[in-house]
């Protein structure tokens, strides 16, 4: 059975009244949307606050899902559109900086594919190259920076971005090669300077 069979029968638990279903859902997505969200806010209480309020709206809205969509694209795009609203309330733009450091790296669950045990320099320009594409997304606009986060980070299908983003698929196709295309701007000196340009 796959993510979106699996997600579909606990949906039906939880329209059916099956409130520890909802748990099961929460506790699935709920490090991957705080993931996402972080992208847009990045004081880390203020995340776990809208992760909950998404959780919130998303068990109000749940009686009216068809599964016309996946639950995670769904979820998702409840996720962004309440980081968009608390960011238009509090006056904010999303900052600037990462919110994560090398040492709170570690403690994530894909910290194995953080790790690498070559040599130093290798480390080094590994780290240069993360620094400079964190900061190239932080420098895009909210339209850019959500679209590429949806497909390189979570993984997310055109189709499933463009539902998330409430726009046509060809608008997202437009800012995610916009968004690839700023951050090999910003990436393409730090990359002619290596020494091994296997990248």
């Amino acid at each position: 059975m796959g993510d979106r069979e699996a997600d579909r029968i606990l949906v039906e638990r939880v329209q059916a009244g099956d409130k520890q279903a909802f748990g099961l859902l929460v506790a699935k997505y709920q490090r991957k949307l705080a993931r996402l969200i972080s992208r847009m806010v990045r004081d880390s209480a203020e995340v776990e606050d809208i992760v909950q309020d998404s959780f919130i709206r998303a068990y109000r809205a749940l009686p009216g899902f068809r599964n016309d969509s996946a639950f995670y694209t769904w979820l998702y795009r409840i996720g962004v559109n309440t980081a968009k609203n608390w960011l238009v309330t509090h006056g904010r733009r999303a900052s600037a900086t990462t919110g994560v450091d090398s040492e709170e790296a570690e403690g994530y669950d894909d910290a194995d594919l953080l790790r690498d045990n070559d040599t130093p320099e290798r480390l080094l320009m590994t780290k240069q190259i993360g620094e400079v594409v964190n900061k190239a997304m932080d420098a895009l606009p909210e339209e850019l920076r959500t679209a590429i986060a949806l497909r390189e980070i979570e993984g997310l299908s055109y189709e499933e971005i463009a539902q998330v983003m409430d726009c046509p698929i060809g608008t997202v196709r437009s800012r995610i090669f916009r968004a690839r295309d700023a951050i090999s701007v910003k990436l393409k000196p730090l990359l002619d300077a290596a020494p091994d340009k296997r990248w």
